[in-house]
């Protein structure tokens, strides 16, 4: 078995979630991950939830640390920056997600180290970037959400802003940073220089709001909030409800798809109706469309109009909510879950996490060991930095 990033040594200076997401990703492909913890407790993220059980092993952070190595360095002390400056000399990425200017006080930040390893390719994700007026304003995932706008695109008019029910500009900047970590390394590859990234919350945030963004750009009208209804405005790209109580999730936007649905679902009447004929239209009609929709909706049960429409190439899926979606077989058809044993967790020890979310033709992303308990590494790793046995002491001293 052989993955893209064997070999690839990453020194993680990073902590919560957008950086350990984007080494974790690099994880999955094969990198080896070496995370950097404070003394005390290590990444807040060990502790997150409301469940004190798992207090060190919370599920958040078995969810973006398997397989990695912990060590405890207390960087404020010189032993320690030595101990990290000899693991940078090593490594072929670092990440960090410090507030700008954290890591020069430590003598960390890329200026400082990039003559220990000129090839380096150097991470740094913040809020608002490394320079700029925000520069050193906090951010966390729900500011940014705010701030970016993305607060106010779902729901329908006159909803109260509300954010994204999960972390989902942590995620999308970890996975941008990970995106641009491996375009320089595949450049490293080419040119053999190594590159400063500079990835922002904010920004990435943007760029992933490009669907929105952009119309705004070119027309200067602002996006509608559409509620449920899909982004190119049809009322055959909506939510119904269905006989059973459930609902479905229809995406009908092109003129073959509507004359698809209207022969499947017996309502080939609609394909003469002047309401009907074309998008335009039936955007202008859209009460009298959606009015014929909910009472062919209301005919049958949610899974029967999934498999059925889905079947006749009709995009069609039932509303689930996480539990129903993660027991779906296609999860494990695409390899999505990966199966983790991880000592000590109360009540079962045997668990699953995602993978990568994407496959090769072989030798797939994954990974098998557990997340590492707090500094469960660090002796090993100082020990492959030539620090002697007292060395090694005083560095736990230091801890």
């Amino acid at each position: 078995m052989s993955l893209p990033l064997e070999g690839i040594r990453v020194a993680d200076f990073s902590h919560v979630m957008a950086g350990p997401f984007a080494t974790h990703l690099l994880r999955l492909l094969g990198a080896e991950i070496i995370k950097i913890e404070t003394p005390g407790r290590g990444d807040a993220m060990r502790n997150y939830g409301a469940d004190r059980r798992y207090d060190g092993m919370a599920p958040a952070f078995i969810a973006v640390n398997a397989g990695k190595k912990s060590v405890v360095l207390d960087l404020k002390q010189p032993l320690a920056q030595e101990a990290a400056r000899r693991l940078i000399a090593t490594s072929d990425v670092l990440i960090e997600n410090f507030r700008p200017g954290v890591m020069a006080k430590f003598g960390l930040d890329y200026a400082s180290v990039r003559t220990l390893r000129p090839e380096l390719i150097y991470c740094s994700i913040s809020g608002y970037g490394q320079n700029g007026p925000r520069r050193d304003w906090p951010a966390i995932d729900n500011i940014v959400q705010a701030t970016t706008g993305m607060m106010t695109l779902g729901g329908a008019a006159g909803d109260a802003p509300a954010k994204v029910g999960f972390p989902v500009v942590d995620t999308l900047t970890g996975q941008t940073a990970a995106f641009a970590i491996l375009a320089a390394l595949l450049r490293r590859q080419r040119e053999r220089r190594g590159e400063y990234i500079d990835v922002a919350m904010f920004d990435a945030s943007m760029a992933f709001m490009t669907s929105a963004i952009v119309p705004y750009l070119v027309t200067g009208n602002p996006p509608e909030r559409t509620g449920n209804i899909g982004y190119s405005g049809q009322p055959t790209s909506a939510v119904f409800n269905t006989s059973d109580g459930r609902q479905i999730s229809l995406g009908v936007v092109q003129q073959p798809q509507f004359e698809a649905l209207a022969r499947e679902v017996g309502r080939k009447q609609w394909l003469e109706d002047p309401r009907f004929l074309t998008p335009d239209l039936r955007r202008k009609h859209s009460a009298e469309m959606r009015a014929e929709l909910d009472q062919v909706f209301g005919e049958a049960p949610a899974s029967q109009w999934e498999t059925r429409l889905s079947a006749a190439g009709i995009p069609c899926g039932m509303i689930r909510d996480v539990a129903e979606a993660v027991s779906l077989p296609a999860l494990e058809a695409r390899r999505l879950k990966l199966d983790l044993k991880v000592p000590g967790l109360p009540e079962r020890e045997q668990v699953e996490i995602v993978n990568a979310g994407f496959l090769f033709s072989e030798d797939q992303p994954g990974v098998t060991s557990p997340p590492p308990r707090h500094g469960q590494h660090s002796d090993e790793v100082f020990r492959s930095l030539e620090f002697s046995a007292d060395e090694i002491k005083a560095l736990h001293v230091e801890r």
